[in-house]
């Protein structure tokens, strides 16, 4: 299945990119890690790669899931049960598995049991999206940009965490993408979901204080808008592809020497190298000793023992 590509000629210069940020494992259950990030899209890309992706909903499932109250996201796609349902026949033609997915998702609205080619139909569907998420997001040159935190890490003391201070790998992720909008000159902006916890205010909060009340938080602010903006309805696809790649981290991506909690290999033979390739890499500097060296967009900070950010004196 294979979608028709935009022409590169009719997309002119960035002016901007949109750092669309979510979270995975924060209910520190399951997932062997805490991530907080998300991929960076040049702003006049993005218009484009929300009309892909929708086209790509389409063509998978032959329907569009929040019609039947489901959503593309990570755990919905790449749960072992999908893995299984896929792998219980051979792919089915574009057409049989459109009509048997909405079949599917009828049942589901209907409380009634799906038959066995529906299950194995929408199991299809969803390793087709999340493959052609990863697609799109090659083909418009995105960046990905996460913190990891390994599951079990012991929290912050009491104090370093208070509403002022940003925790350290929120600070490192920030980082990496100002060195990145540095580099292009470019600003940058972080789009976060409308529908926020509770935990996800405090974490607002902590971003305004960051970049109004410490010195490093002052200078990334050159580049960085320090106020997020948050995705309205018609903006929560790049969201919710976010949602699939910080699962398919998660679960699939491992650094060499720096992370090496279980991986489920269905996930990591699919995806760790996208993710790899996808992955911003480029240089960071010492602000102090103005030494350079080379950083990665993915990070895993296994002690946040010590607080991200100070306030300024």
């Amino acid at each position: 299945m294979k979608l028709e590509e935009q022409p590169e000629a009719a997309i002119t210069a960035p002016m901007a990119w949109l750092l669309f940020m979510d979270e995975s494992g924060h209910d520190h259950q399951r997932m062997p890690y805490e991530v907080r990030g998300g991929f960076a899209i040049a702003e006049n890309k993005l218009w484009p790669l929300i009309q892909e992706a929708s086209r790509l909903e389409n063509a998978c499932f032959g329907a569009r899931l929040h019609d039947f109250k489901s959503e593309a996201k990570g755990m919905h796609l790449l749960c072992r049960d999908r893995f299984k349902w896929a792998a219980q026949s051979e792919p089915m033609e574009d057409v049989v598995r459109q009509r048997n997915c909405r079949a599917f998702l009828h049942a589901g609205l209907e409380r009634k049991t799906p038959r066995r080619h529906h299950f194995t139909a929408f199991g299809q569907a969803c390793l087709a999206m999340a493959d052609g998420i990863f697609e799109i997001l090659e083909r418009y040159q995105a960046k990905i940009f996460a913190a990891a935190v390994p599951k079990g890490t012991p929290r912050p003391p009491a104090g370093a965490d208070s509403p002022e201070i940003l925790r350290k790998d929120h600070v490192f992720l920030l980082e990496r993408f100002f060195y990145f909008l540095e580099h292009h000159r470019q600003q940058g902006i972080l789009v976060l979901d409308e529908v926020a916890g509770t935990a996800d205010r405090r974490f607002v909060r902590k971003l305004e204080q960051y970049f109004s009340d410490t010195v490093t938080g002052r200078e990334r602010a050159t580049w960085i808008v320090p106020s997020p903006f948050f995705a309205a309805s018609n903006m929560t696809v790049p969201v919710h592809m976010a949602d699939v790649v910080l699962y398919a981290l998660n679960w699939g991506y491992r650094r060499a020497g720096e992370m090496d909690a279980p991986s489920r290999d269905e996930i990591a033979v699919r995806f760790g190298e996208r993710i790899n390739k996808l992955k911003w890499i480029g240089d960071g500097y010492n602000r102090y000793t103005k030494h350079t060296f080379r950083s990665f967009g993915i990070t895993c900070v296994p002690d946040l023992t010590e607080p991200g950010s100070r306030r300024a004196l």
